[in-house]
């Protein structure tokens, strides 16, 4: 599927105009260091990246989930609702609906798809894997369906996401350093905190941050954890 808008972004919330019109200018590099193989390789996939608006402030949230400590694969890390298109699935957008509400209980009819980005490989899992922006129009009930796959779920304001304070890189085993985000008993961080760092800057959101703030992961989760517990 060809990167960028799926609707006119001037049907959109004006908060996320900027993003839908911006989402085909995005290529993979502005997300991840690590490229797409040149064969096209690795099993295809998708992730729901859904804004919401918090009742409470009434400023644009994204939800997030916990993964489980038991899998196989990116254990207890923070993501975006997805996973590997079905053979029954019609494509990526339909991939990361049918996650979503397989994970977290999105219903389908609640839900907008805006646009798409360009696939980026995730090579733990060997996944090529399809951000799908979306505009929850009809937020509902979310929770952890099934415990052995999602630990926990949240909706994490944009403007916190994009509050210095809480930013910083982590550095990692391989030795490169990923954007990240410190919330209470939450870190964002490797794809889905590239994702977050791209998306924040695509839709206008980005505050200056200090970038020579550098923290080993185990490092950046005590602190995490230390600032509270947010699920």
């Amino acid at each position: 599927m060809r990167p960028g808008p799926l609707v006119d972004p001037d049907t959109v919330p004006p908060w996320l105009e900027p993003l839908a019109r911006r989402s085909g200018d995005l290529v993979a590099a502005d997300v991840t260091r690590v490229p797409v193989p040149p064969d096209g390789g690795g099993r295809r996939a998708a992730v729901l990246v859904l804004f919401g608006v918090d009742e409470a402030t009434a400023a644009p949230d994204l939800l997030l989930l916990r993964r489980s400590d038991g899998l196989s694969s990116h254990a207890g890390q923070v993501a975006f609702p997805g996973g590997a298109l079905d053979d029954g699935d019609d494509g990526p957008v339909a991939a990361a609906l049918r996650e979503a509400d397989e994970e977290v209980g999105v219903r389908a009819t609640d839900v907008r798809p805006v646009a798409v980005l360009p696939e980026l490989y995730l090579p733990p899992s060997d996944y090529l894997v399809t951000p799908v922006l979306a505009h929850w129009e009809q937020p509902g009930h979310v929770e952890a369906v099934d415990p052995g796959e999602t630990a926990a779920v949240a909706r994490v304001r944009v403007d916190v996401l994009a509050d210095p304070a809480n930013r910083l890189l982590v550095r990692g085993q391989s030795g490169w350093t990923f954007p990240a985000f410190v919330l209470p008993g939450m870190l964002v961080w490797g794809f889905t905190g590239g994702l977050v760092n791209a998306v924040l800057a695509m839709g206008g959101w980005e505050r200056p941050w200090d970038a020579d703030r550098v923290h080993d992961v185990d490092a950046a989760w005590r602190m995490a954890e230390e600032t509270g517990v947010g699920w």
